[in-house]
């Protein structure tokens, strides 16, 4: 199995598109909600945020207050580094269990849904592919202000504050034009997902794991023949 890390911009498709990924049978693990979920009350992660940022970032109910929290490491790269190396292992950890589950279920590849993939780089290593849902700039500004309620201004701000999705399209390996119409896009993911489907890409590891496994049994066998006395 290999890993396909997925990405975006602001009002790009993107969440469209990984309907469609799922709609086709596709294995998709969103890294934020894993982020989310390795900072709530009783994980390490949790305690180790309380002890360095004290406990003026939880809420009432002990959860971790993402705003506060963020206005802390706001322009502080010091407490953001912090924090990474907090919640970074914890997340990559849990990535790795949830892609171990599909691996067993038997999935050819599966989808990492990551927002920040070439801004921050940290997982651009463990992706065999990357994807970037790609629109142009003037389509992704009329997609937000309508769909947000915005003004132009606004609107091209928030853009702004984001890697510009024709940089990313540059470093994707794989890049889906949704500036068009939608059935063309999802024309483009259907190719996408064969094309990734029917690669033998996935072959080395699992036959590595499966040749892993018959070392095991093998051993187990000679042990149990050889150490437990014969009846």
């Amino acid at each position: 199995m290999f890993l396909v890390g997925l990405t975006g911009g602001i009002a790009s498709g993107k969440s469209s598109v990984i309907q469609v990924f799922q709609q086709l049978g596709c294995a998709v693990i969103d890294v934020d909600v894993i982020a989310r979920h390795v900072v709530q009350p009783g994980y390490p992660a949790h305690r180790r945020i309380v002890e360095a940022f004290g406990t003026e970032v939880l809420l009432e109910n002990g959860d971790i207050n993402r705003k506060v929290l963020g206005d802390l490491i706001f322009n502080q790269p010091d407490l953001r580094r912090l924090l990474n190396t907090i919640t970074h292992p914890e997340i990559r950890k849990e990535m790795m269990k949830e892609t171990f589950k599909y691996f067993l279920r038997g999935y050819r590849y599966v989808i990492l849904d990551i927002p920040l993939l070439f801004e921050t780089k940290k997982l651009l290593k463990y992706m065999r592919h990357t994807v970037v849902v790609y629109c142009d700039r003037d389509t992704q500004l009329k997609r937000l202000m309508q769909r947000n309620k915005l003004n132009r201004q606004d609107a091209e701000a928030r853009i702004s504050a984001q890697l510009p999705l024709k940089d990313k399209a540059r470093m994707a390996r794989h890049v889906l034009d949704n500036s068009g119409e939608w059935s063309i896009t999802k024309r483009q993911v259907v190719l996408l997902h064969a094309e990734l489907e029917h690669s033998l890409e996935y072959l080395p590891l699992r036959l590595g794991v499966l040749t892993g496994l018959a070392g095991i049994a093998s051993l187990l066998y000679l042990l149990t023949r050889y150490l437990l006395p014969a009846p």
